[in-house]
């Protein structure tokens, strides 16, 4: 019987994920990615729930876990930076997770324990997909052809070749917040807990440590314009006006963004497909079910992603259609509860008024008492089931 050969877009967690666990089970894997070569860097994932299994299978639960940012907790500050409440710290999936890393880290992490035979094609980009009976043909920008067994499609939120495929099936769901993340200086001030501001006009502003001896800063407010739709410069000066009377560290924040290498913006999108395979084409990922950090957990989904979709193709070698439909109906339910928001979340998360600050300072002095602590910690509990793993079997 012939070698079965993947082709997966995308070379972040979710196709870092497949790639790992296809070729374990016996499959020729060939990863294409758009970016030049391995992308470092990124802002703070966290693994949670059955993900930490998925890890620990792969063998990397301790090597994922000394990459550690070194944030130790989470507090919520007021404009004088004094800490007016902090989030339950206990457990492997409090607000600052056990497993808290720099998704650069991670897919590090898994990158270099890949098994070996893992192709990588860097640059490149696909143009066309032609998917038949027998085989699916890959067609890309540098002009290769790729035949495969199974295209996995693993490229983010705005995947081109997911809405090349699926058309009209897909889901766009815009939240209305804008998120700007860049990596700033580290100042003697700074510590080693996330700390995290609200204040009006559906302003947030978030500082958190890492183990490169940065910080790492998210500016996200509510209601803002398309910022992907201007250049850098442009769309800082946006957000510039926006938090020019926002308080705490927003002017060293804003000032530190003009020269930061990495800073990188995004509208919160969630995406929704009624099937996550069509034919010989599957989407695992943002490309699939994007949950947006609202609903967090994106990274863990993103890791059992590949393990569930080598799992079941394993179980079924000889019919492609069940396998994916075993996958899909596995990984729904996960996804469904992260994705579904609680009503009125944005006026809580990002209050527009002083009263609605005011009802916000409640409503975490609520939260964070003891009386409703096994609530808060409910809330960060994501990617976690009652299912099982499918059980997979891999070759030496």
């Amino acid at each position: 019987m012939p070698t079965p050969h993947a082709v997966i877009s995308g070379a972040s967690i979710t196709g870092l994920s497949a790639a790992f666990w296809l070729r374990r089970t016996g499959w020729e894997v060939t990863v294409i990615e758009r970016a030049p070569s391995f992308r470092d860097g990124g802002q703070n994932v966290d693994v949670r729930g059955v993900a930490r299994e998925v890890l620990t299978r792969m063998g990397l639960f301790d090597a994922v876990k000394a990459q550690n940012t070194t944030e130790t907790g989470t507090v919520l500050v007021d404009a004088a930076g004094k800490v007016r409440a902090e989030l339950p710290s206990t457990g492997p999936d409090a607000a600052t997770a056990e497993l808290e890393v720099l998704r650069g880290d991670f897919a590090r992490t898994i990158l270099d324990n890949l098994p070996d035979g893992v192709t990588f094609v860097y640059g490149d980009t696909i143009d066309d997909v032609t998917d038949g009976p027998d085989e699916v043909v890959i067609s890309t920008s540098s002009g290769r052809s790729l035949r495969a067994d199974l295209l996995v499609i693993a490229e983010g939120v705005r995947s081109t070749t997911r809405d090349r495929v699926f058309g009209a099936a897909v889901d766009r769901r815009e939240l209305g917040i804008t998120m700007v993340y860049g990596t700033i200086p580290r100042t003697p001030d700074d510590d080693d807990r996330w700390r995290w501001y609200n204040t009006v006009g559906g302003r947030q502003i978030h500082l958190r440590p890492d183990n490169h001896g940065t910080i790492r800063a998210v500016l996200s407010y509510s209601r803002g314009e398309d910022l992907t739709r201007l250049d850098r410069p442009g769309a800082l000066a946006v957000v510039r006006n926006r938090y020019r009377d926002a308080g705490w560290a927003a002017p060293r924040i804003l000032d530190a963004f003009d020269t930061s290498g990495d800073v990188y913006l995004d509208q919160l999108t969630q995406i929704r497909v009624g099937t996550w395979h069509r034919g010989r084409v599957v989407l695992a990922g943002d490309a699939a079910w994007c949950v947006t950090p609202l609903g967090g957990g994106g990274s863990s989904l993103a890791l059992i992603s590949g393990y569930v979709l080598a799992a079941y193709l394993a179980q079924h070698p000889d019919d492609l259609r069940s396998a994916l439909a075993a996958y899909d109906k596995w990984m729904r339910p996960l996804v469904d509860g992260v994705q579904k928001l609680p009503p009125g979340l944005e006026y809580i998360a990002y209050p527009r008024t002083r009263f609605g600050l005011a009802v916000r300072a409640l409503f975490d002095k609520v939260l964070t008492s003891s009386l409703f602590a096994p609530l808060a910690a409910k809330l960060t509990q994501v990617a976690d089931t009652d299912q099982r793993l499918p059980e997979i079997t891999v070759r030496s």
